[in-house]
């Protein structure tokens, strides 16, 4: 009895890597291929994260664009009435307007 139990110590200190190993490869798998925490989770994620932050850069430009427009025509009489001008058609007595409009041609 006493030379079974000694094998099976023995065995079970050479095989002592094979649990570290299991708990090691379900961990692994928990990580990739969990549903909330995936590797395509986490790129998607990451795609979106992305497409936001050019989203608030493309709204940072275009307000700073705006406030500068703003500024212009409360601080500048010529800019405003430059604006007033080509927005409503108008022209001074002495200037010819011409309306150019793009469109189809073709009718």
């Amino acid at each position: 009895m006493g030379r079974k139990l000694k094998r099976l110590n023995l065995f079970m200190r050479r095989q002592s890597h094979l649990p570290v190993f299991l708990v090691c490869a379900a961990v692994v798998l928990l990580l990739f291929f969990n549903d909330e925490t995936s590797l395509t989770r986490s790129r998607e994620y990451d795609a979106r994260i992305s497409k936001l932050k050019r989203e608030i850069k493309d709204a940072t430009d275009s307000a700073a664009f705006y406030r500068e427009s703003r500024h212009a025509l409360l601080t500048n009489s010529e800019e405003l009435e430059q604006v007033a001008r080509e927005s409503y058609n108008m022209q001074r007595p002495s200037e010819d307007v011409y309306v150019i409009e793009s469109g189809d041609n073709n009718k």
